[in-house]
């Protein structure tokens, strides 16, 4: 089994922020680091070792120019402590110490920067690789990123699904969505069938509403698939094996309703409701829907 140990943080931050990827040792075992910071200095952060490839969330803070990161079991209690005094997102080499708070025992973390997920319409770069926070048994996620010359902001261009221990190849999808970060990718039994399937934010709006690519599992390959799962904001609800759709615009004056089955892997449209804004009755009324 290798030693290696890959280690990635992210931060889910507001515009004004530097993700940047390192790779580095704690002790004596290799990582690799992605660290996000906003404008705040908070947010939160994801690490996972090589010979279990399962993520694992974590808190941060940037104070007085101090970066931490954060580890916590279930119960919320504190477990692991990572800290770079001195931090500076244009430095090419960070130093610090990871910490385990059960048995005080430390660690130091010595990193070189690789690249930063820069933005603004000269950046151009490709196929850059994001771990995702979370994973399947025996799998896990990557997104794959690139940032066109004259776009402002990067785009997902795919996904990688890897084998957890070997980090072979085990499937990957070509497509092209908006990039936001640590929380693109979700779990969930999207098809009521019993076993996880996972999707992927697509695009948002300046409203409430956003839609997500959606890839179920096919236990006959024991493969995934691009469904042809769409609407906005969708939830599911695994009780009653429906799921909602809801979407509205002008600032919530126009607001849709709709509720779905899943047949053959499908959605199926169960009803759907349409209101509009009635000045004279200050409030939301039914009308039909187009």
């Amino acid at each position: 089994m290798k030693q290696k140990i890959t280690l990635l943080f992210l931060f889910l931050t507001t515009l004004a922020s530097a993700q940047i990827s390192y790779s580095g040792f704690i002790d004596k075992y290799p990582i690799d680091l992605m660290s996000d910071i906003d404008s705040d200095g908070a947010g939160s952060a994801i690490y996972t070792y090589s010979n279990f490839d399962t993520p694992i969330v974590l808190e941060a803070k940037l104070k007085g120019g101090t970066l931490i990161f954060i580890e916590k079991d279930k119960n919320n209690k504190e477990t692991a402590r990572l800290t770079f005094k001195n931090y500076n997102a244009k430095s090419k080499q960070l130093i610090g110490t990871w910490k385990d708070l059960n048995s005080e025992k430390e660690l130091s973390i010595t990193l070189s920067k690789n690249f930063d997920i820069n933005s603004g319409k000269d950046a151009q770069w490709s196929s850059r690789e994001i771990l995702q926070p979370v994973s399947l048994k025996g799998k896990y996620f990557k997104l794959i990123v690139s940032k066109a010359k004259g776009d402002f902001e990067p785009k997902v261009i795919g996904v990688k699904i890897l084998e957890k221990k070997t980090d072979n190849l085990i499937q990957k999808f070509d497509f092209e969505c908006q990039f936001s970060g640590i929380n693109d990718i979700e779990i969930e039994d999207y098809n009521f069938d019993g076993i996880a399937d996972f999707s992927v934010f697509e695009a948002g709006s300046a409203g409430p509403d956003s839609s997500r690519l959606y890839f179920l599992y096919n236990p006959a390959t024991d493969k995934y698939f691009e469904s042809s799962f769409s609407g906005s904001s969708l939830e599911f609800d695994s009780k009653t094996k429906r799921i909602q759709e809801h979407s509205e615009c002008c600032g919530g004056a126009r607001q849709t309703n709709a509720e779905y089955k899943v047949v053959n892997n499908k959605m199926v449209l169960i009803k759907k409701t349409c209101l509009e804004y009635d000045e004279k009755l200050g409030n939301l009324k039914k009308v039909k829907c187009d």
